[in-house]
This record gives C-alpha cells, sequence and structure tokens, in this order.
C-alpha cells in the first residue's frame, strides 16, 4: 500500500488492527507532512514496527514526465505506476495557490466540451494517487497548497471512497491543512452521490457543472442529464446545501452562441430562484472540439442579467490558456 493513501481514520484503524497505539497514526501525519519523512526508521518506533511499516506502506509519488509553467500557472503531467497519465494544475492565486486534481484515468461522462470526455475512463485513481499529485506539485514548484479544486480529470463521485478519503486527509490539521472552505469538490450531477456526499462526517465544499438552464440544452452538452436531469440534481444540491449549511456553486461555461446569450441568463436566474447557490462562469478553454468561448463583453452582460435578477455570480480568471490548462489536454497530446 501507499502510505500517502491512508486517511487518519484509516491509518488508526490500521496500528489497531496490528496491536499498537493509533496515537502513532498523528505522529506519522506530523512527520510525512510536515518534515518530509519518507523512511520510517526517523519516527523512532520500534524495530517490530519500523519492520511492519516498511512491509505494509511505501513512499511512492507519481512521476513527473511533462511540467509546463508560466506566469500564473502550471501544470504537469504525471506517470503512475501502471504507466497511465494524469494531469494536475497549480493556478496562483491572490489568496495563495490552488491546484487542480483529477480522479481518474480518462472519463466516461462524455462532455461534449470536454477534452477528458474524448478520452474514455481507464480507471479510478486511488486516495494515493490523488495525493501524491498534490505533493508531486508542491515539490515541483517549492509551493505551499493553500486550496484544492477536485476537478480534473474525471468525475470525481463516480470515485467517491477515493475522493472522500483524499478530502479528509488533505484537510487533516497534521495532514497538508487545507482548510475544508477551501477544497471543492466538482460534480457534472451525479444526483444519489451528491446527497450520499452530503452525508460524509467531513465534506468540503460541492461545485456543479450546470451549463445549461434547460433539460434539452443540457442533455445535448452534457450526456448524463438524460439520466438525471436538472431537477433531480438542483433538488440533490439543496440537500447537501441544506444538510452542511454551504453555499453550492453552480459552474457555467461560457460557449459562444450556444448557452450564453441574455435569454440563457434570464432562465438560469429563474432555475436558482431563492436557493443559496451562487453561479461561477467559466471561460472556455479550447481543446479539440467545435466550440469556442464567449466573449468578454457577452460574459459581462450574461453576469449582469444574473445579478439584475438577484443571483450572487463571478467570473472566473483564465488560468494557464498558453500551457494547455484544460483538463485532458498535456494528456492527450502525450498518447498522440
Amino acid at each position: 500500500m501507499n502510505i500517502y493513501g491512508m486517511s487518519p481514520r484509516k491509518l488508526r484503524d490500521y496500528f489497531n488492527y496490528i496491536g499498537e497505539n493509533s496515537a502513532k497514526a498523528a505522529i506519522i501525519y506530523d512527520g510525512i507532512y510536515r518534515r518530509g519523512v519518507i523512511d520510517f526508521a526517523e519516527f523512532g518506533f520500534a524495530e517490530r514496527i519500523i519492520e511492519r511499516l516498511r512491509a505494509d506502506f511505501d513512499f511512492a509519488l507519481p512521476k513527473i514526465v511533462e511540467k509546463r509553467e508560466c506566469e500564473d500557472a502550471a501544470k504537469l503531467l504525471l506517470e503512475l505506476s501502471d504507466g497511465e497519465f494524469v494531469e494536475t494544475v497549480l493556478m496562483r492565486q491572490a489568496f495563495g495557490n490552488c491546484i487542480c486534481v483529477s480522479t481518474q484515468v480518462g472519463c466516461n461522462m462524455g462532455c461534449k466540451f470536454c477534452q477528458s470526455g474524448m478520452l474514455k475512463k481507464r480507471r479510478d485513481l486511488t486516495a494515493a494517487e490523488i495525493t501524491g499529485q498534490a505533493l508531486a506539485i508542491a515539490k515541483a514548484f517549492n509551493c505551499k497548497i493553500d486550496g484544492v479544486s477536485v476537478m480534473g480529470i474525471g468525475e470525481p463521485l463516480d470515485n467517491l471512497e477515493a475522493v472522500a478519503d483524499f478530502c479528509e486527509l488533505v484537510t487533516e490539521d497534521k495532514g497538508l491543512a487545507v482548510g475544508r472552505r477551501h477544497v471543492t469538490v466538482s460534480t457534472c450531477g451525479l444526483a444519489p452521490k451528491i446527497r450520499e456526499f452530503a452525508e460524509l462526517p467531513r465534506p468540503c465544499n460541492l461545485a456543479i457543472s450546470l451549463h445549461a438552464p434547460d433539460d434539452g440544452l443540457r442533455s445535448a452538452l452534457m450526456p448524463i442529464n438524460k439520466a438525471y436531469p436538472i431537477a433531480d440534481v438542483m433538488s440533490a444540491a439543496e440537500y447537501f446545501s441544506e444538510k452542511t449549511h454551504r453555499r453550492v456553486t453552480l459552474e457555467y461555461i461560457m460557449l459562444d452562441g450556444v448557452n450564453d446569450t441574455p435569454d440563457h441568463a434570464r432562465r438560469l436566474a429563474e432555475l436558482i430562484g431563492k436557493r443559496d447557490f451562487y453561479v461561477n462562469l467559466i471561460p472556455y478553454n479550447s481543446t479539440d472540439s467545435s466550440y469556442k468561448k464567449s466573449s468578454p463583453e457577452t460574459v459581462s452582460a450574461f453576469c449582469g442579467v444574473l445579478k439584475d435578477n438577484g443571483v450572487i455570480a463571478t467570473k472566473r480568471r483564465e488560468f494557464g490558456a498558453d500551457l494547455n490548462a484544460a483538463c485532458g489536454q498535456l494528456r492527450a497530446d502525450r498518447l498522440r
């Protein structure tokens, strides 16, 4: 097993299983995440415990095979132990360094505008492989991680167990110590999984990739909508908000001439109504698809309509367009 995949709870359970004091889990966490320890001998445990830990765990991280960087962003293409590739992105923001991690090799959701969806899912990532992305990018760019977006390659809630472990690990005070309010998990709208996510002991923020105000357009853009239409997704999101007392983010990629008219904005505001949601308008990062990004003027007008109708809305700053920062682009280039 990889030590970086062990959540605090699972590591405590491990020590109980081998008949040792579970308080050693906190010592290990402090060592590997605060001091960068990569040898169990440095913990000063009895030799029998060190030998058992060495037999059961390793400290392997994904291998960096390509590294790109510009002023406000950086990106790594990482090779996993079985030769598969994933990506992780660093975004330098005013509040600190935010990373975006992947949760699957490829994706089966098939969103028409998404590069990841063009490369079908090969497998889920383990919690260790998700955490490994964070550690790899922190080491590669010598930076502290202040925020995490779980919205890279793959559908996070389609790999909920590993994502839940990662969220527990990344928010652990003795782990990466990122505040829960600075960790956001994104989903294309797996309604039952949204409700399951809300029941976790330590849920983080939730973002839903909506991208359309009605079922007809959303189904054309996102096939998952045929299984979980907008009404189901909004009901699940409302349940999450009420259960966790957290405001839900609705992500909305602005596609030129597709979903970006004032009428789309008015219908989106009507859909949201009085719910405690806000909209994050996202500039489209061009991929191999035929879609184009909306003009800045169109985005501003759309945002204005939402605000005039009482909806909190923000325009996401663009990151890394010149280094292929859209999910899946670097991996696709490598596979070609």
